[in-house]
């Protein structure tokens, strides 16, 4: 048996082209790191988490329950992104594998991009400069207008949102918004009780919702028809949030002036291959390929803040951050062993736990406990005199999911 107090150093995989910043991060906490610069789903991946205690992915590739159960060493997943869509975070709690995301680190670099495609949009400029690559010289421009003074109209006011909402307003626009639930505006935005009377009421329309399945199908024939003749949309957060053939159709018809999309419901997984898409060859459209926060800077602050999560947790127990675990933040080990307790969130466990140190007479030093609707999260430091033979009566307690010690 693996001695719980001396463990072996641990195998990260880091897939999709993560920033080196995170392996350099893991190599120096004394981890082996395995880089992989496409996706996997599937065998391919469950096939290469064998023996993988420390995972590291972004949007494509797929951790499903039945990779998930075939992962036997898996301890924590760090997706490098805000969306967590692609991990089944259920599976992951019963497993006892903690995952953390990077909800804040390239909050700015999409807020960024949304105002950029705006700006272009506004100048007609994907058109202009697609008929100069034509060799066709229009230097005639009816329809550019400034965009001080237009109606930006935010769906989903999280923290890109609320950002994207600073940011406009500071270059002149005038701001609302409308949320699922009851956010606090920022500067002088404007809240709207329902999608259509905010949908009526804007001039250009950007959509940052989180990737909940009540988004799902969000933008449809009825919203476009919704909104203003000669309106702008912009979607930089889920792919299924917009039927993109409604899209298209409201774009050709002219009652939308422009559109800029880089999420979309089937998105290659890897670099090269092939890309099809409604929207492909409409000179109103901007189309990217989901980089909205690809800058050097946020994916650097992704690969400095998601280890800096695994990390803490592995070798602390801090779940702070984490989506799917109960969130703890802890102060810094020191002068003691701490047993870290995962368990189906049922009555007695606790009691369970205190009762088998007792009766070997280990001192406890602190505790501490959170729970969620699913599972309870026990930390307990202990005097460093401790018994490790308690390890398999910890593991023994009905409802137990996972046992570690940290040192």
């Amino acid at each position: 048996m693996t001695d719980p107090l001396h463990p072996p150093a641990r195998r990260a995989l880091l897939l999709e082209r993560i920033h080196p910043e995170a392996a350099r991060r893991l190599r120096e906490a004394g981890h082996e790191v395995q880089e992989f610069p496409g996706a996997l789903a599937g065998d391919e991946l469950a096939e290469a988490l064998q023996g993988v205690s420390i995972l590291g992915l972004r949007s494509k590739s797929l951790l499903t329950r039945d990779v998930i159960l075939a992962a036997g060493d898996l301890e924590v997943v760090g997706a490098f992104c805000i969306g967590t869509n692609q991990i089944d975070l259920g599976v992951c709690l019963d497993r006892g594998i903690a995952v953390f995301n990077a909800p804040y680190a390239n909050t700015r670099s999409v807020v960024e991009m949304a105002l950029g495609e705006i700006i272009l949009l506004m100048r007609d400029i994907p058109e202009k400069s697609a008929l100069l690559h034509e060799g066709a010289w229009h230097k005639s421009a009816p329809r550019a207008r400034e965009v001080r003074g237009k109606r930006l109209g935010i769906v989903g006011y999280g923290n890109i949102g609320a950002q994207l909402s600073v940011v406009a307003e500071a270059v002149g626009m005038v701001v609302g918004f409308h949320d699922a639930t009851e956010k606090l505006a920022m500067g002088n935005a404007r809240t709207f009780r329902t999608l259509p009377q905010l949908l009526a009421w804007a001039d250009v329309v950007s959509v940052h919702v989180d990737g909940s399945s009540a988004n799902q199908g969000l933008f449809g024939a009825a919203e476009f028809a919704a909104m203003r003749k000669g309106a702008i949309f912009v979607n930089l957060s889920r792919g299924f949030v917009v039927e993109l053939e409604a899209l298209r159709d409201a774009l050709a018809s002219g009652h939308l002036r422009g559109a800029a999309v880089d999420v979309f419901p089937e998105e290659p997984r890897a670099d090269g291959e092939p890309f099809d898409n409604p929207l492909r060859g409409m000179r109103n459209v901007i189309l990217t390929p989901h980089i909205g926060g690809s800058t050097e800077e946020a994916q650097e602050n992704i690969a400095r803040f998601v280890p800096d999560k695994i990390l803490s947790y592995l070798e602390q127990g801090s779940t702070a951050l984490s989506v799917n675990f109960p969130n703890l933040q802890l102060p810094p080990l020191g002068g003691a062993h701490r047993v870290v307790h995962v368990h189906a969130n049922v009555p007695g466990v606790l009691a369970s736990i205190n009762r088998i140190m007792a009766e070997r007479e280990i001192n406890i030093l602190g505790q501490y406990l959170k729970t969620n609707e699913q599972v309870g999260y026990v930390i307990t430091d202990v005097a460093r005199d401790w018994d490790t033979g308690m390890l398999a009566e910890l593991d023994a307690i009905p409802g137990t999911i996972r046992v570690r010690v940290l040192s």
